[in-house]
């Protein structure tokens, strides 16, 4: 795997990972209900999901890339199409941040439970890794390290992701009901996603 491969992987993890989601809508809710104490249980809930969701699809995709040269390329087709999806669903979703605080007393064990079952159990994270992923594995590498490598990448920064959305909503509330920010934010990130996706269409018919 080239640095340029993961550096794009890491790039692409990045931009997805900061929409606003119903993960992210979770910790903003208990963070504005609760404060910044919630910070570090909901973000190990959240890594902990997408551990849960990404090694399921890796493990489908390394089936799928065994199996079919065929099938992994028009995998692929559909993952850069949905890349393009996202990106204008998110471009057009407006100022909203619909996440309303938390007050009930709950344990940190049971936050991180709850931020666990609601990213692992989501149909959509399988879906979204198991279209996502194919865009950057090296179908001549091995498939293992390959693996190993982008699921760190990945987790270390949804940790981080929903880490900082906590503190931010916790210490400047008034940033995450923002319709201004907010809607300046979605419109950015989707562009960046488009792009993301005309990219990946335009890498594979020069390949």
């Amino acid at each position: 795997m080239s640095f340029e491969n993961w550096a794009a992987f890491a790039a692409a993890s990045t931009i997805l990972l900061v929409i606003p989601g119903p993960t992210i809508l979770l910790v903003v809710s208990y963070a504005l209900g609760q404060g910044w104490r919630t910070a570090l249980p909901m973000a190990v809930g959240v890594a902990l999901g997408d551990f849960t969701a990404m090694t399921l699809s890796m493990l489908g995709i390394g089936a799928l890339l065994a199996a079919s040269a065929t099938v992994f390329t028009v995998l692929k087709a559909i993952g850069a199409c949905y890349l393009i999806y996202l990106g204008v669903k998110l471009f057009r979703a407006g100022g909203a941040l619909k996440a309303e605080p938390r007050t009930d007393a709950v344990s940190a064990a049971k936050m991180m439970a709850h931020a666990w079952l609601v990213t692992a159990l989501n149909p959509k994270s399988i879906t979204f890794f198991v279209a996502f992923l194919p865009q950057f594995l090296d179908r001549h590498a091995e498939f293992w390290p390959q693996m190993l490598i982008f699921e760190t990448t990945f987790l270390a920064l949804a940790f981080a992701n929903a880490f900082g959305y906590a503190l931010i909503a916790a210490r400047a509330r008034n940033v995450v009901r923002n319709p201004k920010a907010i809607r300046i934010f979605n419109r950015t990130g989707g562009t960046l996603l488009v792009g993301a996706g005309i990219a990946t269409m335009a890498m594979r018919s020069g390949n």
